[in-house]
């Protein structure tokens, strides 16, 4: 018993420690951002037994696991309730967010370690979690963190414990009720599971069931909560469209690319390149490289498919493709340390992980800026959200309906906080200013600029209130006008 323990220490210890001092390094601010905000406010819905109203203007691809985990927060978040930087359920997912970007520094240590010893296992965690992108997806709590987790934490388990079977393909239903990249992960190691031993009918029966899990019960969750079980695709490719989005096998080539690369960037995208061909030299026959390499060929071919099935090509879709580029680079940097001293491949090794080195002290400065600009822009969003939260409970700024904002950022945390179907939230660049009830705005250029506004609108224009409003409540982000009877 002492033994597990002592086994299980680390795993108890380093997530958190890691999230405390990703907390430090963000002076505490976060966020849920908007998809995970629609979780919250479908959640409660669920919780409360009613269908979640998915047909506001943009609402996005709702994710079964995590409107789950939605319903129950809402539990502990009765709707007058507060917590300092919002309310409980918000405040529980914004410190969630950074323990999973602690898990994930975790899983990727394990991992390199798993691979070449524990300098790679280091070295890869730091690579990971000083990706600008990375941090900025994880302090706003996206789902797609998660996600990644629960994917190498299958991929440790089958390096650790080859031919797993029902571990390894439950972590993958996991994930596969968050996206559906998880889908083609389970169907690829079922056929690898199954090839060579052609097992009994009930063992095949129970692995397929756990494969087949993910789409099913998606499909199943779309169901009971729109009447389609096709929902999420066919709303996906609805919203790539309005924003405008890149999709397609045409547009996969060079927008791909430049998406992993603005996760990666130069210096581990070289060290990828390089510590692939070493892998694949030199350590293919250890079950754990031959399982992250078949990993990122899986990853980049569902990513593929989904493109071509009409989702967006967005960066946060390559999360997993980046983490795992991110191993190979610390497979350049440490390669050499495994390799006999007469191995003829050593001095390129030396040469591999010296190049990768530089160019990581080079672009090293451009990388620290990056970050303290995400610091900032993060402290900025929380604090115009936190005033717009402030100011619906100002005595009379939301006198009367219907409650109007100029574009869909807003509707989420309104509908949370007043307890509204984000439906009946006005979206006024869509529909125009209404001539009765009360409109929230940005009161300066920056927060309209920082929060509201999105490059991808199609009107960048923030309305004006109706005629006749009066001027209801303000503070430093945001100010309210109406119109009542």
């Amino acid at each position: 018993m002492r033994a597990r323990v002592t086994a299980l220490l680390p795993a108890m210890v380093v997530p958190p420690a890691l999230a405390g001092l990703l907390l430090l390094i963000f002076r505490g601010d976060g966020f849920p951002n908007y998809d995970t905000e629609y979780a919250l406010v479908w959640g409660r819905a669920i919780a409360d037994g009613v269908a979640p109203d998915t047909s506001a203007f943009l609402s996005p691809t709702p994710h079964p696991l995590v409107n789950v985990v939605g319903a129950f927060l809402a539990l502990v978040d009765p709707v007058s309730g507060a917590a300092p930087h919002g309310t409980a359920s918000e405040s529980l997912v914004t410190a969630g967010a950074f323990l999973w970007l602690g898990v994930l520094g975790f899983l990727v240590f394990r991992l390199g370690q798993q691979w070449l010893g524990l300098g790679a296992g280091l070295v890869a965690a730091a690579l990971v979690l000083t990706r600008e992108p990375i941090l900025s997806f994880g302090v706003r709590a996206y789902v797609d963190i998660p996600f990644v987790c629960l994917v190498l934490g299958a991929l440790l388990r089958e390096s650790r414990q080859p031919r797993d079977g029902v571990g390894v393909l439950t972590l993958l239903a996991l994930a596969g009720l968050i996206r559906p990249e998880a889908w083609l992960f389970a169907g690829a190691y079922l056929i690898y599971l199954w090839w060579p031993r052609r097992w009994a009918t009930p063992r095949l029966a129970a692995l397929v069931a756990l494969a087949a899990a993910g789409p099913a019960l998606w499909a199943l969750h779309d169901l009971l909560i729109t009447g389609d079980p096709l929902y999420s695709l066919t709303g996906t490719r609805e919203n790539a469209d309005v924003l405008r989005r890149a999709t397609g096998f045409d547009d996969l080539p060079i927008t791909g690319s430049r998406r992993l690369g603005e996760i990666t960037r130069e210096p581990v995208l070289l060290g990828a390149v390089l510590g692939l061909a070493l892998a694949w030299l030199r350590l293919r026959d250890r079950h754990a490289v031959r399982a992250g390499l078949a990993a990122l060929v899986v990853a980049g071919g569902a990513f593929a498919l989904l493109a071509g099935a009409g989702l967006p090509i967005i960066t946060r879709y390559l999360l997993l493709e980046a983490v795992l580029l991110a191993l190979l680079a610390a497979t350049a940097l440490t390669a050499f340390t495994q390799l006999a001293p007469g191995d003829r491949l050593r001095r390129p090794a030396y040469a591999a992980a010296l190049a990768v080195a530089t160019a990581l002290v080079a672009f090293g400065p451009g990388q620290l800026d990056r970050i303290d600009r995400l610091r900032d822009s993060i402290t900025i969003q929380t604090a115009i959200l936190t005033d717009l939260r402030d100011l619906t409970r100002q005595p009379g700024a939301v006198p009367c309906g219907p409650l109007a904002v100029p574009n869909q950022r807003p509707v989420p945390q309104l509908a949370l906080w007043l307890d509204l179907a984000p439906s009946k939230i006005v979206v006024t660049q869509r529909q125009g200013a209404p001539a009765r009830g009360t409109y929230a705005k940005p009161a300066t250029p920056q927060a309209a600029r920082r929060f509201v506004l999105d490059p991808r609108d199609a009107n960048l224009a923030i309305p004006d209130p109706a005629p006749g409003s009066a001027r209801r409540a303000a503070n430093a982000s945001w100010v309210t006008f109406a119109r009542c009877g």
